[in-house]
């Protein structure tokens, strides 16, 4: 048996697709062995997997961190306007070191081994490049994939659903969540925060005041806004005046983005700043495209078990270890409008390059994907949003757009994730 297939078989067996040590009933499939760059290559090739993310910069998680941090959240880097704060509660270096001590804290799930940081992970442009959909406690499946937090400041409406309006009480829903964090209650967390000499203290230097529910999210929120990452290639062509910042193909792409692929429509480029985003829900034929799979699913799927190696698992053997997958109905469950079934919030593409894998519930793994959906046309369907149609591009013109969004990647996420890990969560 080769290594693949044995490594594949482990997998299934371990997850309880094999009882009493026995192999699977059925064999599988010989793998599909999908080419991978070479280590050091110049380039990735147009379909290769979300960039690396730089690795962190240790100098930015030195004494001061969250002062500089402040300093950023304060400020509008090149190509953003400035961060919007709750009107009077201005940031501080006290209240960003306080969030992100709690972010990193999995003593705020009711068993204790789930924090935020364990889906929006640092040096995975702060969401999670393994997984397509979040894990909970105990292994317990989400259905949706967890979102970069990068610029998460400039969103106004939370969650792919935009169930929450404010960051400072977002924080709630995961904590409640019984698939998430599975607290029974805010009051216990509260409780247990209070219960820790290490933020008795923090809280007070930070809001004179013990934990609360609201000084939690206000703390949380401090920290997420202090995540701004501007300044991209694209940013010093269109608003620094360095035109030669965008390498010919970027270029290029960015001319389709704004014209004929039709992309700035919803995902706008202003005079003066570009969030990439017009913070609003559309319906791309997308969510309908995956209800319509769930509901007639095809009789394998692929599983990638090691990278560059996929089988064609059946899915009765997926159904007998996994959950039944739910449906997703976007902004409807959040809304209750029967108008908003399928439409989902628009993200912005900044470095978008970093956050894969991408849509709702991760379903397309590279940008190279999610160009060819849109170019197709979506899942054409009588809601979908008459601005999604086929598209008409070149593989060429195809490449070329995928260039431009690779140029939308800040140089400064490293120190992000350097500040991330400026000292060892409370309870390692």
């Amino acid at each position: 048996m080769s290594a693949p297939r044995v490594l594949a078989t482990a997998l299934l067996i371990a997850a309880g697709a094999g009882m009493a040590g026995a192999e699977p009933t059925r064999p599988l499939a010989t793998p599909t062995v999908v080419p991978l760059p070479e280590l050091g290559s110049a380039a990735a090739p147009a379909d290769a997997p979300a960039a690396p993310v730089p690795p962190a910069d240790p100098a930015c998680g030195g004494a001061g961190w969250a002062a500089l941090a402040e300093a950023r959240a304060r400020s509008a880097p090149l190509g953003l306007p400035p961060v919007p704060h709750p009107e009077g509660e201005p940031p501080t270096a006290a209240r960003i070191e306080l969030g992100r001590q709690l972010f990193f804290d999995r003593r705020l799930s009711a068993n204790g081994t789930m924090s935020c940081a364990m889906c929006h992970v640092p040096e995975q442009g702060f969401t999670s490049h393994e997984l397509r959909t979040a894990v909970g406690v105990e292994g317990r499946s989400v259905k949706r994939n967890a979102p970069t937090l990068i610029n998460v400041g400039y969103v106004t409406e939370l969650f792919h659903d935009g169930r929450d309006p404010a960051l400072e009480t977002q924080y709630l829903g995961p904590l409640l969540a019984m698939n998430e964090m599975a607290n029974p209650s805010a009051g216990q967390v509260v409780a247990r925060i209070a219960g820790m000499e290490e933020y008795r203290q923090g809280f007070s230097a930070a809001f004179g005041a013990p934990p609360s529910i609201d000084r939690i999210g206000a703390a949380l929120a401090a920290y997420q806004r202090s995540l701004v990452a501007g300044g991209s290639a694209f940013d010093r062509a269109r608003y620094g005046g360095e035109g030669a910042a965008l390498d010919p193909a970027a270029a290029r792409g960015l001319a389709l983005f704004t014209g004929k692929a039709g992309c700035s429509a919803c995902h706008a480029i202003g005079a003066d700043h570009a969030l990439l985003s017009d913070n609003a829900f559309h319906d791309n034929g997308y969510g309908f495209m995956r209800e319509a799979e769930r509901q007639t699913p095809a009789p394998t799927a692929r599983v990638e078990v090691i990278p560059g190696v996929v089988y064609e698992v059946e899915r009765s053997y997926i159904a007998s270890v996994g959950g039944v997958r739910e449906p997703d109905l976007g902004r409807y469950e959040a809304s209750g409008r029967p108008d908003d079934r399928w439409r989902f919030r628009t993200p912005s593409l900044r470095n978008v390059a970093l956050t894969a894998p991408y849509m709702h519930d991760g379903g397309f793994a590279t940008l190279d994907e999610v160009v060819a959906f849109y170019d197709g046309g979506g899942f054409p369907h009588p809601e979908q949003d008459p601005r999604i149609r086929p598209l008409g591009l070149s593989d060429a013109e195809r490449a070329e757009v995928v260039a431009f969004l690779r140029s939308l990647t800040s140089p400064a996420v490293p120190c992000l994730s350097g500040e991330a890990r400026s000292a060892r969560p409370g309870n390692y």
